[in-house]
């Protein structure tokens, strides 16, 4: 069974019917004892970056994915979701992160249009992660106006460009993010999260 944490800011929906087109059992729930008993979690998100933090403490959801981490079952944040696994965020302001993963999420700066929408093509920095089996470098689906600056190497398992190295798939450990949609982003993006799926057992 997958958990789909629900906080009350995430593409909920897509997500859970995409889970489920991959043939596993997913349960959309802010229950911590569902969260904590899944063989796999997955931490959506659309929105601001503050906003979801104060969500998820609010409703003590923040401890629950920091021991759902420590727990060493896979777990995956999308989009906003990906985000919040690093220390801050300067989005309207500064911003404590889950801190999972060392770095900051800055706003696009220059003379481009922002937000970043659209199909960019992936890049992998570390082909031999699990989450890349099997799977060429394509293109996925991104929307959004700031972009997480990992500390770690390490930890930067793909990047796309746009008018820069842009961080696209984090990893460490039990710990994955995607910055992009991938249940928006065709069958890449199924492959992706079909990868992810695999290793929650």
């Amino acid at each position: 069974m997958i958990a789909i944490i629900d906080y009350g800011m995430g593409n909920l929906h897509s997500v859970s019917k995409a889970v489920e087109r991959l043939g596993y059992e997913a349960v959309v729930t802010g229950d911590p004892e569902q969260i904590l008993a899944a063989e796999g979690a997955i931490l959506p998100g659309v929105g601001a970056f503050g906003d979801a933090m104060e969500h998820l403490r609010e409703t003590c959801l923040d401890e629950v994915v920091k021991q759902y981490a420590a727990s060493g079952k896979p777990m995956i944040g999308i989009c906003l979701g990906m985000q919040l696994l690093f220390s801050s965020s300067e989005e309207h302001g500064q911003h404590e992160g889950l801190g999972l993963l060392p770095g900051t999420v800055v706003r696009f700066r220059g003379d481009y249009k922002v937000p970043h929408m659209g199909w960019n093509r992936l890049s992998y920095k570390q082909s031999e992660s699990p989450i890349f089996k099997g799977i060429e470098e394509g293109h996925v689906y991104f929307v959004h106006s700031y972009h997480a600056k990992p500390e770690r190497e390490g930890d930067l398992l793909a990047v796309t460009d746009y008018y820069q190295p842009v961080t696209a798939i984090v990893g460490r450990d039990n710990v994955y993010g995607m910055q992009f949609h991938p249940e928006k982003s065709g069958d890449i993006g199924m492959q992706l999260l079909g990868n992810f799926l695999t290793l929650c057992k």
